[in-house]
């Protein structure tokens, strides 16, 4: 597809506020290369992370570890986690080295290398393969390999979409920390998002 073919996003996409990133990766590609295997699909959910100033941030008040070092690096990098010790979650690291800003992937709308998502996601529904940051992450064989890598040059990358979806905002979820943040971005009405959405934001200018 055109998408596929174009350039991944530039790096200076990524050197801006979290929640502007968030907000326009919504109807982007995110294409897996993994093992060989192409699998590809629409982003239709995200979430946004602030920083050392957001206390549901993993940076949250500067705190550094092993774990954590990729989301303190620079611009359009990959910073790949486990999640209650169970699953991976995919970021992409915003702003500047240090700030430690980052939008969490949360859902996909799977569009290419649907076999490969199926085989992988153990025979789940087609609408569950990528409903979900573990499930994003399992249907396109993200692991904590891809952590710390460019996404640029990485085996999956993200490519600008077509058209400006309509898009909704909501509190964040699975989080106990600063949960009602409106930090959530959802394409309105899509039926591969993970969760609840309210509150369109038809008409906010983007950048």
């Amino acid at each position: 597809m055109n998408t596929r073919r174009a350039a991944p996003l530039p790096v200076g996409f990524f050197r801006r506020p979290a929640d502007t990133v968030a907000r326009e990766l919504i109807g982007c590609w995110v294409v897996s290369q993994v093992g060989g295997e192409t699998a590809a699909g629409r982003i239709v959910e995200t979430e946004a992370y602030l920083g050392v100033d957001d206390p549901a941030s993993h940076a949250w008040k500067g705190r550094r570890n092993e774990r954590n070092a990729s989301i303190y690096g620079p611009p359009g990098i990959w910073y790949v986690y486990r999640s209650y010790g169970i699953h991976w979650c995919a970021n992409l690291i915003c702003l500047d080295e240090g700030v430690a800003a980052a939008v969490l992937l949360r859902a996909l709308e799977p569009l290419d290398g649907i076999e490969v998502m199926r085989r992988r996601r153990g025979g789940l529904a087609d609408r569950l393969l990528a409903a979900g940051p573990g499930r994003l992450t399992a249907a396109l064989g993200i692991t904590r390999a891809l952590d710390g890598q460019s996404m640029r040059t990485s085996s999956v990358t993200v490519h600008r979409g077509d058209g400006v979806p309509d898009i909704t905002a909501t509190a964040r979820v699975g989080i106990t920390r600063a949960a009602d943040w409106p930090l959530r971005f959802v394409e309105l009405g899509s039926p591969w998002a993970s969760g609840p959405r309210t509150t369109s934001l038809r008409g906010l200018r983007r950048g």
